[in-house]
């Protein structure tokens, strides 16, 4: 007989869990399909981003056709096609980096434009379900704009990819994009905070990680003191392990020296921001700075 009720107490508390869930689910893919509704709203941005995040993209990479005539007999082809994919990698995640950070950023901002920041944030979803929807939304939307200017560059240049190793890059993409939702959380209390040019202060942080995470060069060519910043930034052991595992065919266990510091920063970056964005969202609450307006 007891066994009878505790088996229905469990079973009535993994129903409500569920209809809880399923709840969840639904208010966080309401904001992924805002994301994209917004998206659709302003295709020429669009249009725009994708196009300076290719030129740009195929404007470094042509860099590495110069070793050629910069230095003739000195490089062989191999070389100059080993740099051409460093670099490749380098501005492809580059544009996925960029548009991940800004579209977590930008969460606070693009309300403010709608004029739907007070609902929003006055809403009877949790801050959790909100940010997540989000991300979710910007990983997607990031990863989409990689690939579109990875076929272009495709066809400016003959990339040779025999050797890598999608599996183990795929891994690494995926921890590395937690990490940057985390930094993308702590990025976002500036427009929060500062209503007139937070979105413009949180681009210091993105132009930090540029600098220091070796996207177009080896960490090892910065001073010694960058390096020590190098070394607690989630983008360089993303990098790294992105490089080793496409360009070498480097496998999983192989690349565990930046496996486990993505996956402590991802532990760590991702509560750190929600706590930091709650702590930042009641003081916008309690000072009347969370307004339509700047």
């Amino acid at each position: 007989m007891l066994s009878a009720i505790r088996a229905g107490d469990l079973l009535t508390v993994a129903r409500s869990w569920g209809r809880s869930l399923r709840s969840e689910t639904g208010k966080g893919y309401a904001f992924i399909e805002r994301g994209w509704f917004l998206t659709k709203r302003y295709w020429a941005w669009e249009i725009v981003w994708v196009t300076y995040n290719i030129v740009n993209a195929l404007s470094v990479t042509f860099i590495a056709k110069t070793a050629e005539s910069a230095a003739p007999g000195r490089f062989t082809q191999a070389d100059v096609n080993h740099l051409i994919l460093y670099l490749t990698i380098g501005t492809a995640m580059w544009s996925y980096i960029s548009a991940v950070f800004d579209s977590v950023t930008e969460t606070v901002t693009i309300e403010r434009w709608e004029g739907t920041i007070e609902y929003t944030f006055m809403a009877p979803v949790s801050r959790l379900t909100h940010l997540l929807g989000a991300c979710v939304f910007a990983l997607t939307h990031g990863l989409a704009l990689m690939v579109a200017q990875l076929v272009v560059i495709s066809m400016f240049f003959n990339l040779d990819l025999s050797h890598a190793n999608w599996l183990a890059a795929g891994a690494i993409t995926a921890l590395g994009s937690v990490s940057l939702v985390g930094l993308g959380e702590i990025a976002a209390i500036l427009p929060l905070l500062f209503t007139e040019r937070g979105a413009q202060m949180a681009y210091i942080i993105r132009a930090i990680m540029l600098l220091v995470s070796g996207v177009y060069y080896p960490v090892s060519v910065l001073p010694d003191w960058i390096q020590a910043v190098a070394v607690v930034s989630p983008v360089t052991y993303m990098l790294d392990g992105l490089r080793a595992s496409i360009q070498q065919g480097q496998g999983v266990t192989s690349l565990w020296s930046d496996i486990w510091p993505l996956a402590l920063a991802g532990v760590a970056l991702v509560p750190l921001g929600l706590l930091i964005f709650g702590q930042a969202e009641r003081y916008a609450k309690r000072t009347g700075t969370l307004k339509r307006n700047g």
